[in-house]
């Protein structure tokens, strides 16, 4: 696994943020979102799931690669585990002050991280893949949850996300939801000669990827 620390400048303590990467992989975009977060003071480190690959233009692949993953959560746990021990021993990291990330894929991880009970302050989901929405599974999760989707993801639906939310509410967990109008499944991802594989449901939309991004931003100033 091959992934991207970036550091505030200073020498510390900083508070901490964990970052799972959609399926297609750990790209640029995702890295930009580390480097952007050191900016504003969070030690970031952005896993890797796939080995150092990426699946731009590969749609077969990326679901050969990630269905399996996400069926099996003994598997996210030991990624997640392994990449929350590569933050969490970097000098200057703040335990205290710890939070998460997840896109996607990415986003099913950081929940499973979460559902154990890692102290985490703020959990920030994008169009997550979503475990059940069983509420017996999250009584030990802390922190503030943030839920995002697009009105028209056929993938993390705006019904599914509100029923994990109500699951999340049910054990007592704080937790709030943005559905996006108009957007699709991976809206963050821009259009660029290494863009996602033009697939049904899934398209960029620039407003809403900044909207999104801005209230991660704002849910991780108020809680971490």
């Amino acid at each position: 696994m091959v992934g991207h620390l970036a550091r505030p400048q200073g020498d510390g303590p900083w508070p901490a943020v964990l970052l799972g990467h959609d399926g297609v992989g750990l790209d640029d975009y995702q890295r930009g979102r580390a480097d952007d977060l050191a900016a504003r003071g969070y030690l970031t480190f952005a896993m890797d799931y796939h080995g150092g690959r990426t699946y731009f233009g590969e749609p077969q692949a990326m679901l050969d690669r990630v269905l399996p993953l996400l069926a099996d959560p003994a598997r996210m746990l030991t990624i997640g585990r392994a990449a929350l021990d590569v933050l969490l021993a970097e000098p200057g990291a703040d335990r205290t002050r710890l939070a998460t990330l997840g896109f996607g894929g990415g986003g099913q991880v950081v929940l499973e991280l979460a559902r154990t009970g890692v102290p985490f302050t703020a959990v920030a989901v994008i169009h997550p893949g979503l475990p059940a929405p069983r509420a017996e599974d999250w009584t030990d999760a802390a922190g503030t949850f943030l839920l995002c989707t697009g009105s028209e993801d056929p993938i993390c639906t705006p019904a599914q996300l509100l029923a994990f939310g109500g699951a999340l509410q049910e054990a007592g967990v704080d937790w709030r939801a943005h559905i996006y109008g108009g957007a699709q499944h991976a809206f963050w991802a821009a259009p660029t000669g290494r863009s996602l594989p033009t697939v049904p449901g899934v398209g960029h939309h620039p407003a809403h990827a900044a909207r999104a991004w801005q209230a991660v931003v704002d849910l991780f100033k108020e809680n971490v």
